[in-house]
């Protein structure tokens, strides 16, 4: 319930942000409101030890800190737009992976040694410096590409929108499933935590060394075919595990698909989503996007994905979920016409 509660946080309060970033044109404002915040609730988690102390505790972090991502992506797409120098999102992007990594690494030790209490202080020093980075991040004023202000419900109203939502739901829903239950999914083929932690950092360094090729992969391919080739990689990922996970080097090389399934996605999804929203619902469009996509998605695949394990078992439900991102073929095939090539 913790975790449902959470991600429903993360649906909801990103387009409040949005919203309020688009509104009074204050995007680095604003992320620095969120992580101060974010940061100050934090320090309550050290006292509440009942259910509803928890629950506000995490509900205060999902509110607060859930709209960064999309608030910072959306600053620095509009910074980039108008830099002459070659330097992309990807590049950008690749250190949110280089982080994952080191965090993952050092929190490992810490905990190992110092017990999981080091964890909890770790987020609170991370947080505060979330904070402290945000109050160098300089802000951008975006120009609108259109000389008429359009409402954003007829920019979400825009079948090709609708259709970049839904494609990339499936997609992450199927992540969802992925994220939540892999792990537990390999143990019960006696897959050491050593093993397991190497199979996701795997997918960690595949995911860094195409976000670092995208600049050059776009230039042969447009954001449709990316998006399109990174789905077709999905299904055949998820097929894989579903049907050999007995068998280290298919999981080793399905883990290596993760620069598709979610680096190449990724990037090509957030610069469309920009593509679509344009400058005067900048902020919003991210934020639309990540709270639709990586909260109803995440939900979906962890919810959905529990209820399958519990009737069909695990081979299954991951055989199963590789017709998610295969229906997220058709959607974008057909339903994505206007794009920029």
């Amino acid at each position: 319930m913790l975790l449902a509660f959470f991600q429903l946080g993360r649906v909801i309060s990103p387009n409040l942000w949005g919203w309020l970033a688009d509104h009074t044109a204050k995007r680095s404002y604003w992320i620095k409101v969120t992580a101060l915040a974010g940061a100050l609730f934090f320090i309550y988690s050290f006292c509440a030890e009942s259910f509803l102390q928890i629950l506000f505790v995490m509900m205060a972090m999902s509110i607060f800190t859930s709209s960064t991502i999309p608030l910072m992506e959306s600053l620095t797409l509009s910074h980039l737009s108008t830099n002459k120098g070659d330097f992309s999102y990807s590049k950008i992007r690749v250190w949110g992976s280089i982080g994952f990594i080191c965090a993952a690494v050092i929190m490992g030790y810490c905990i190992d040694f110092l017990g999981i209490g080091t964890l909890i202080i770790a987020l609170l020093l991370i947080q505060f410096f979330i904070y402290f980075q945000s109050l160098r991040i300089p802000e951008h004023n975006a120009v609108s590409l259109t000389t008429i202000r359009r409402p954003i419900f007829d920019v979400i109203r825009n079948p090709e929108v609708i259709a970049i939502i839904i494609g990339c739901t499936l997609m992450v829903s199927s992540h969802g499933l992925l994220y939540n239950f892999y792990s537990i999914y390999l143990k019960t083929f006696d897959y050491s935590s050593m093993v397991i932690g190497a199979l996701w950092a795997a997918g960690v360094v595949c995911e860094i060394i195409i976000f670092l090729l995208m600049p050059k992969i776009l230039k042969f391919l447009d954001l449709k075919q990316v998006i399109l080739v990174s789905l077709i990689l999905a299904v055949l990922r998820f097929f894989l595990i579903g049907l050999y996970a007995d068998t280290l080097w298919v999981l080793v090389f399905a883990q290596t698909l993760h620069a598709a399934t979610f680096g190449s996605f990724h990037v090509a999804s957030v610069q469309i989503i920009e593509y679509f929203f344009n400058k005067e619902h900048h902020a919003r469009g991210q934020s639309l996007y990540n709270s639709i996509t990586y909260g109803v998605g995440g939900v979906v695949g962890g919810i959905l994905g529990g209820v399958l394990i519990e009737y069909l078992g695990y081979s299954a439900t991951f055989t199963l979920s590789a017709l998610l991102p295969l229906a997220g073929i058709a959607i974008f095939y057909y339903g994505l016409k206007n794009y920029p090539k």
